[in-house]
């Protein structure tokens, strides 16, 4: 595999598991120093590491919740203080929500937006302190965040925050030489696909969940989160160089 990061340093938020940890793994694989940010899963973090500097790569994990953005500041310095210099943030620590209009509280909101928006943005904040010229910045909406699916409002309106904010900050860190993009997956293998993918299903269709994916994905699968990491990985590197404000969709053909 080419090695498009070597002598760069990556953090990885919601690096332990699902897409964050295929991005980790990816990054490594092309030559990163790699901080893999968890909340609480201590074992699946500090596992990934063994894995990648078995491999010869050079991780640590680092414990940091992206709703606190304090923690995400301590984060992004013991990365720099470990690893001497930052150059890519891939933000993938975010949290599912389903729930009809009747029952969304106060309570609700905040959660998924301190979460999957305010910390994304300051993550990017503590990240860009950090780059220079050539930094790269990759944040996570979703498909959803242009597709109607019943009950997802919270989270779909929390993704497309994000889209609004990689455009806006384009402009402010296009002078700084930073890049900074979002990924939009469509449904992907995770852990968190396997709780929530059946909610994703019209409430009047009784198909199966996987004939219903064949009847609204052009490639008639879920992704597997290694594809999704290719395509962070192109925007993360020199190739996407001259690519910036914008959300790069990976969804097999969602129609």
């Amino acid at each position: 595999m080419d090695k498009r990061f070597a002598g760069k340093v990556a953090v990885v938020t919601g690096g332990s598991r699902g897409i964050g940890a295929a991005v980790a793994t990816r990054l490594a694989a092309e030559g990163a120093a790699v901080a893999i940010g968890y909340r609480g899963n201590h074992d699946a973090a500090d596992a990934l590491v063994a894995r990648l500097t078995g491999d010869g790569g050079r991780a640590i994990a680092l414990q940091a919740d992206v709703a606190d953005p304090d923690q995400t500041g301590h984060l992004v310095d013991e990365t720099v203080r470990a690893f001497g210099r930052l150059d890519v943030l891939a933000s993938f620590a975010g949290i599912e929500h389903f729930g009809p209009l009747e029952t969304l509280t106060p309570g609700d909101f905040d959660r998924v937006f301190t979460v999957n928006t305010r910390g994304q943005l300051f993550a990017v904040q503590h990240a860009a302190r950090h780059m220079g010229t050539g930094g790269r910045i990759v944040l996570t909406s979703s498909v959803s965040a242009t597709r109607a699916i019943f009950h997802h409002t919270l989270y779909a309106a929390s993704k497309a925050a994000v889209e609004s904010m990689v455009l806006n900050l384009s402009a402010e860190l296009g002078r700084q030489g930073i890049t900074i993009n979002a990924i939009a997956p469509g449904g992907t293998a995770t852990d968190m696909a396997a709780e929530h993918g059946e909610a994703y299903r019209h409430p009047g269709l009784e198909l199966p969940l996987e004939k219903w994916l064949r009847t609204q994905i052009a490639l008639e699968r879920l992704a597997d989160p290694a594809e999704i990491a290719s395509a962070v990985a192109f925007l993360a590197s020199d190739d996407a160089a001259y690519m910036t404000g914008r959300t790069l969709p990976v969804d097999g053909g969602f129609f």
